[in-house]
């Protein structure tokens, strides 16, 4: 779904999964310092959105989702997934109940197959599911903005920022009044930033939660049962994680960054050497200069040095081996 705040000055599309808003605006590291100043907004109208309506929707997403959800207080926010039957992650759903209903937002495109799934396991319990997404834009508002909030929207609020879930009518008038836009680079170096994982970007087809830091978060380690929880808490109890998340400084002198999907590598093996990772997400942050996102295998030694490509990079740990 193509945004409307396309047509602001400057507006450069996003291409991939994020095509339908702004990369950004013609200034990405101005972009960047005005978010963490907690001043601008972030159109994030191209995510889909779902919605949870009915008396049973708290304790009957409970026995769907990895977080405890059946006590969930209004206005509390909350992230969640959705597991394979082996513990691998299909969905990850950002969550906030306004006493009514339950509102998330999720990676763009992935809507329509969480409310196949979601619909499949109704059975007997008195719940709608809907695809709010034609008619409700997410809107990000950095952590310190003092934009106000538009009377009647549902609020997302977290250490990171509010997402609002707005009438899509609203986009443009609210943008009018909001600061200055930023682009989702900007949104995406500052997430990496804050090693937060995103699906689709963090995950492949094998990825559990353990390796990217979501227990705890994403993950309640004390509720009932739920798809894939028998792989949670065996890696949890018994095991380690194959792989882990790492934060690579990349060296700056390099043009180019590497992509998603680059190899890693041991420093010391040279470039003939065994593949031990890949670059997940790559940015270019407006104060710590080129930076990245990438899985590793566990017993990498925290200390050693890495070449993503032809890259030299520094890591720091994300999740423990």
């Amino acid at each position: 779904m193509k945004s409307p705040l396309l047509s602001l000055p400057g507006a450069v599309p996003a291409e991939g999964v994020d095509e339908g808003v702004a990369a950004h605006y013609g200034d990405l590291f101005r972009e960047q310092r005005a978010l963490a100043d907690g001043t601008g907004f972030v159109d994030l109208s191209h995510r889909g959105v779902v919605t949870v309506t009915g008396e049973d929707r708290l304790g009957w997403l409970h026995l769907l989702l990895t977080q405890h959800v059946s006590d969930l207080p209004p206005g509390r926010a909350t992230e969640a997934l959705i597991l394979s039957a082996n513990g691998h992650i299909e969905h990850a759903l950002y969550l906030v109940d306004d006493g009514e209903t339950v509102w998330a937002h999720v990676e763009p495109g992935t809507e329509e197959a969480l409310i196949a799934y979601l619909e499949s396991m109704k059975f007997f319990y008195k719940v709608e599911v809907a695809d709010r997404t034609a008619d409700i834009a997410v809107v990000h508002l950095p952590a310190g903005s003092i934009t106000e909030v538009p009377e009647g929207v549902v609020v997302r609020e977290t250490p990171y920022g509010r997402d609002l879930f707005l009438p899509r009518a609203e986009l443009e008038a609210f943008a009018a009044q909001a600061g200055p836009p930023a682009g989702i680079l900007a949104h995406e170096a500052l997430r990496v930033e804050q090693h937060r994982p995103r699906l689709g970007f963090e995950t492949d087809h094998r990825t559990i939660p353990h390796e990217l830091g979501w227990i705890g978060s994403a993950v309640h380690l004390q509720k009932g049962c739920y798809r894939g929880q028998e792989t949670v808490a065996r890696v949890q109890n018994l095991g380690k994680p194959p792989r882990r998340l790492v934060f690579l400084h990349l060296d700056g002198s390099e043009v180019h960054l590497p992509g998603p999907g680059t190899d890693i590598r041991l420093a010391d093996d040279g470039p003939e050497g065994r593949k031990i990772g890949f670059v997940t997400t790559s940015v270019r942050h407006h104060e710590l200069g080129p930076v990245a996102l990438a899985l590793v295998k566990r017993n990498v030694p925290v200390d050693a040095r890495l070449v993503a490509g032809d890259t030299a990079a520094a890591q720091e740990t994300v999740v423990e081996p």
